[in-house]
């Protein structure tokens, strides 16, 4: 896999490095030579030179926003925990389980100094005195980086007792998980955090105020957090100045999928979707086309692989009109020779085998929706049962405690709405190729237009039911 700037390999000549500057350095993860280029010196001025209030100010004049899902302004929600001497606790969110999502794997294995820089600068603009790094538990290589950089930081006074002389005192551990994809969920992140099962919480109250062990938390992304040591030495201001007005800096993406060059790039927020996914990963293999693509990871709506799509600027607001999201900034690209349902079936499974089965819709609607998918996967579903599923899949989104149902329902919504040609196809063929016989009675053809009445006696109803 590639990991570049995109200032480079066939970049557009105004993109700028960030986080990706000097990344393949040779013992980058190594103290001396992340200090030799600079390193701590941010912290070091926050500690000695501005105040909590100033370092926060800064983060929050860059407008940068999370980088692993949901976009909200980093400053923002930094501001909201309350102000005392509680103990307040700062947690860095690197349970990295995203399909599709493999950027914050490569920072934390080449850079991870930057990460304990920039969870030092922003726990000391919240007044976090106590710090976790939950790592996902297959990342057992980059959790041995981290602990080694820890040690090194601690042994040179950069985590600890009165850092740089100064009365701000900072303990953190790095905390491995178990391999839950929930637990990538902040609220369910912090139960695992306290030895529980990881069960998203009913919110509010939010974890600002009632986190990790009932203490006001702050949770961010790795990616957000290693920004935190650039935004203070560019100036908030002037971080701002990149991307665009409301999606600014810089965003390491992941692509993957059937492209030419697989990898991490790091783009400024507005690149033009195509610039990624043809320029930098080198599109399609040759003789096929794209045929649709996961702006940000398989949580995400699909989009199709028309040249409208693939001109969007790569930002959260123009995928957001789009219909769809920039989430954790993974582009998973599908081209003409995979089957749209297999696609649908695959991320469907995922999420059922992932849900942790506290809330009825969405323990029951992943299930419910893998087994109509098989049926259309072997040719025993009509239209009709495409309908069904969308509806379900509407049902599902904004009644959970969390958001994996949405995760599911969203991806799968979308490919149902943008691909209904290609699922019937696939219906027909299957049905015809498995001997079912005749393919759609007219009964079943009134599908969305009838009433509940209506369709409790089709067959294709009750069919449904039965697969559930």
């Amino acid at each position: 896999m590639t990991s570049v700037a995109a200032g480079q390999a066939g970049a557009q000549p105004d993109q700028i490095q960030i986080l990706f500057h000097e990344i393949d350095r040779p013992g980058l993860a190594s103290l001396d030579v992340y200090r030799d280029l600079g390193g701590y010196a941010m912290l070091k001025r926050a500690l000695t030179e501005m105040t909590p209030e100033a370092v926060l100010a800064e983060l929050q004049a860059s407008g940068v926003r999370g980088r692993g899902g949901a976009g909200f302004a980093m400053g923002k929600k930094a501001s909201f925990l309350p102000k005392g001497d509680m103990d307040k606790y700062l947690v860095c969110n690197a349970d990295e389980s995203e399909p599709g999502t493999f950027k914050d794997r490569e920072l934390m294995q080449k850079t991870p100094h930057t990460l304990i820089e920039g969870l030092a600068i922003s726990a000391y603009a919240v007044g976090a005195n106590r710090a976790y790094i939950y790592i996902r538990g297959e990342y057992a290589l980059q959790a041995d980086v981290l602990e080694d950089a820890l040690i090194e930081a601690k042994a040179a006074g950069y985590v600890g007792e009165r850092i740089f002389g100064s009365d701000f005192s900072l303990e953190l551990w790095v905390h491995r998980g178990a391999g839950a994809y929930i637990c990538g969920e902040e609220t369910a992140l912090l139960d695992s955090l306290e030895g529980k099962r990881g069960n998203p919480r009913l919110k509010p109250p939010f974890p600002a105020i009632n986190g990790l062990y009932g203490g006001p938390t702050l949770i961010n992304n790795v990616e957000t957090l290693m920004n935190a040591p650039h935004i203070l030495k560019m100036g908030g201001a002037e971080f701002a100045k990149i991307g665009t007005e409301t999606s600014t800096g810089t965003k390491v993406v992941s692509v993957s999928g059937c492209v030419r060059r697989p990898g991490n790039y790091e783009v400024v927020l507005g690149t033009p979707s195509r610039h990624i996914i043809e320029g930098l990963a080198g599109g399609a293999p040759e003789g096929r086309s794209i045929k649709a693509w996961f702006p940000g990871g398989s949580s995400a709506p699909v989009l199709p692989g028309t040249d409208e799509m693939l001109d969007l600027p790569y930002d959260f607001d123009s995928l957001a009109k789009a219909g769809s999201m920039l989430g954790s900034g993974a582009i998973i690209v599908i081209d003409d020779s995979i089957p749209i349902v297999d696609v649908a079936l695959k991320t469907a499974k995922f999420y059922r085998h992932e849900s942790c089965g506290k809330c009825t819709p969405c323990r029951e609607g992943t299930n419910w929706t893998v087994k109509m998918l098989e049926r259309v996967e072997t040719g025993e579903a009509t239209p009709m049962d495409l309908d069904i599923m969308a509806s379900v899949c509407e049902q599902m989104m904004g009644n959970c405690l969390c958001v994996l149902a949405d995760a599911m329902a969203m991806p799968i919504g979308s490919m149902i709405k943008h691909f209904r040609e290609e699922f019937e196809a696939h219906i027909e063929a299957a049905r015809e190729r498995n001997g079912l016989g005749i393919a759609m009675p007219d009964t079943v053809n009134r599908g969305a237009h009838a009433g509940p009445e209506d369709l409790l006696g089709e067959p294709a109803y009750a069919g449904a039911a039965e697969a559930h």
